[in-house]
């Protein structure tokens, strides 16, 4: 069993990678408070909170000692990489997320599972491929810029203090996590 000595932590990945997932069950055996950046900006009927008002909340949220903060808006970045001590990457292939994100669109939509602001995935906005109210739409928008983007990120002199840890397939990530 290793003890991981990090107590703020972001869980990045494109949609559907499984961050919010991960998140939740980091901070439950860690005993960490949950952030989850689509809980802070998605109000009723989707709307979201724009950019100064998620910051806002983004800033009052990991003022705490102890965190897992599930997401990746850019927005937020400038906030919560600085006060965060780990980066946790899932970077997983391309067939791996698109699977994950369909089967967890088909049991929302099923299930009528309430998300955040009481809002519900809707089968028509997800069928809108070319929306950017699409999560699909979202996933092949940014998947390979992820890719891209956050090597480069993880490079900048600012984000040195940051202890990267990438995993490509789930097991990895199951297998460290059970470790913990």
């Amino acid at each position: 069993m290793s003890k991981f000595p990090h107590k703020r932590i972001v869980v990045i990945g494109t949609t559907g990678s499984g961050k919010s997932t991960l998140a939740e069950r980091l901070a439950l055996k860690l005993g960490l408070e949950l952030i989850e950046l689509d809980a802070l900006n998605w109000g009723p009927n989707w709307t979201p909170a724009g950019s100064e008002l998620l910051q806002a909340h983004v800033e009052k949220a990991t003022r705490s000692s102890g965190w897992v903060l599930a997401g990746n808006y850019s927005a937020t970045r400038p906030i919560s990489w600085p006060r965060a001590q780990a980066v946790i990457w899932l970077d997983y292939s391309f067939w791996v997320i698109f699977s994950r994100l369909f089967r967890r669109t088909c049991r929302r939509l099923r299930t009528r599972e309430e998300l955040w602001g009481g809002n519900h995935e809707r089968l028509g906005t997800q069928l809108k491929l070319w929306s950017e109210e699409s999560l699909f739409h979202w996933f092949f928008k940014t998947y390979w810029r992820r890719k891209r983007e956050y090597p480069e990120l993880f490079a900048l002199p600012e984000n040195a203090h940051l202890y990267i840890l990438c995993f490509k397939i789930p097991q990895e990530t199951e297998a460290w996590l059970a470790e913990l």
